[in-house]
């Protein structure tokens, strides 16, 4: 491992990130949506990386990573646990409520700037010295 802080940095990147998208445009969020968008941005951050796919296609990869764990979380917090979370069940063509159409649509969007912005990111790790065990 090059550096052991990498991915817990962007993971609590992602968090603080998501969580106040969500408590700016609605006004409140959950700690699992903290969870959630760390995740993701953990998920964006690698595929962003990978050097063998198109820039598209790292957008569209990253659009469907980020539904599929919406979905997962989804299934998880608002069906299994009952918590509520959040739904889309009056968006059409929704999946059981948990991920829709427009929301898919909404994270490619997002990730059209994030994942640049994950690949300077990976620049910065690069530069900082290696992790050293101590012998």
């Amino acid at each position: 491992m090059r550096n052991k802080l990498e991915y817990p940095t962007v993971f609590i990147i992602g968090a603080g990130g998501y969580g106040s998208m969500e408590l700016l445009f609605r006004g409140h969020t959950h700690w699992t949506m903290y969870v959630l968008g760390g995740i993701c941005l953990c998920l964006i951050y690698a595929i962003s990386n990978y050097n063998k796919l198109t820039i598209p296609e790292k957008w569209l990869i990253c659009t469907v990573a980020i539904s599929g764990a919406e979905f997962i979380a989804g299934g998880l917090v608002n069906l299994t646990l009952g918590w509520e979370v959040w739904t889309y069940s009056h968006y059409p063509m929704n999946i059981l409520g948990q991920v829709c159409p427009l929301f898919s649509l909404l994270w490619l969007l997002l990730c059209i700037p994030i994942c640049p912005l994950c690949i300077k990111l990976k620049v910065v790790f690069n530069k900082l010295p290696p992790y050293k065990r101590d012998v």
